[in-house]
């Protein structure tokens, strides 16, 4: 009777963290594909137009008690060039509006993704942004990567989250 309850106890834990944990991705009916880690937790998803994926990257830190770094995929549709263009002026716009925005990189590429790099405050603590932007099909993709700029998880932690984010980026452009 213990291996059974046991068993049963495994596997429910085995679906729970599944069901937390994102690896393989699909949006917009299956055109847009990419992976995470499997320590990303996703926390929330929408359907239709935009549809979004949000996942928390987990900070081990107490950096983590009063801030929250996240990846975020958001997938609009868009008639043509120009659309892709309003969408992405429309989201910068709304960045520069954030407390403290202060840029710090930009570039804007016809080929492959335009990349916007900002810092800005969340409730008194500087973050910091990064933002890719490409057109896919009829599709804007926006990736948006959010962190704490100071971590007390460190470098490493810094330069995993970073790889995590770029790595979703490669993913997103295949």
């Amino acid at each position: 009777m213990g291996f059974l309850r046991n068993a049963i106890a495994s596997g429910a834990l085995l679906l729970a963290g599944g069901a937390l944990h994102a690896t393989d991705v699909a949006m917009a009916g299956g055109s847009i594909h990419f992976s995470t880690p499997d320590s990303w937790v996703g926390i929330m998803e929408t359907q239709g137009d935009p549809e979004v994926r949000v996942f928390q990257v987990p900070d081990p830190s107490p950096t983590a008690n009063n801030t929250l770094a996240r990846v975020t995929v958001t997938v609009k549709d868009v008639a043509d060039l120009p659309g892709f263009q309003q969408y992405v002026n429309a989201a910068t716009d709304k960045a520069k509006a954030l407390s403290g925005y202060k840029a710090i990189t930009s570039t804007t590429n016809t080929r492959g993704p335009s990349t916007f790099e900002y810092t800005a405050q969340e409730n008194g603590v500087q973050f910091a942004y990064m933002e890719r932007y490409w057109m896919k099909g009829n599709h804007a993709v926006q990736l948006r990567c959010v962190r704490p700029a100071q971590s007390q998880a460190g470098a490493g932690w810094r330069a995993d989250f970073d790889k995590g984010c770029a790595a979703v980026s490669d993913r997103l452009q295949q």
